[in-house]
């Protein structure tokens, strides 16, 4: 109730810009959810939102651009979609059944038209279930600056 109310105090004045240092933490996940659809809607009303946290759920959510802050210096600068795109190949896993038995596979998104077990499973209508997975702010931040979130 604090964190919200301090956010609530922070837009009394309607104000252009504002700082938010970690809003979702210590939260539950309703809470969490409530705080972030309150950020979305004063950045729909066109308010800059600069916003530091070390959870790159939020910001993969909330933020149009993200920066990797690194002894200082930025280490990276771009919208979160860019930097998940730009690190590579996106892996679809799939699973499926044959006489039976339950098989997993992956294939890259690349080149999931040439994956006959998946386009067989698809068509014989023995797919399970399927997957795609792309790495995350996390792993990104990991790769680029050689650390870990906590």
């Amino acid at each position: 109730m604090k964190s919200r109310l301090n956010f609530i105090k922070a837009l009394i004045h309607s104000p252009s810009i504002l700082f938010l240092d970690e809003p979702t933490s210590g939260l539950d996940p309703s809470n969490a959810r409530v705080m972030k659809d309150l950020i979305l809607q004063q950045r729909n009303k066109g308010t800059t939102i600069l916003l530091t946290t070390h959870n790159m759920y939020d910001a993969t959510e909330l933020c149009d651009r993200v920066a990797f802050i690194v002894d200082g210096s930025i280490c990276s600068l771009d919208s979160p979609r860019n930097l998940i795109m730009s690190r590579g190949a996106v892996t679809v896993s799939y699973s499926y059944k044959e006489q039976g038995t339950e098989y997993q596979r992956c294939t890259q998104l690349s080149s999931i038209g040439e994956d006959i077990e998946l386009l067989n499973a698809l068509k014989e209508n023995r797919l399970l279930s399927i997957h795609s997975s792309e790495p995350t702010l996390n792993d990104i931040f990991t790769e680029l600056t050689g650390r870990k979130l906590q």
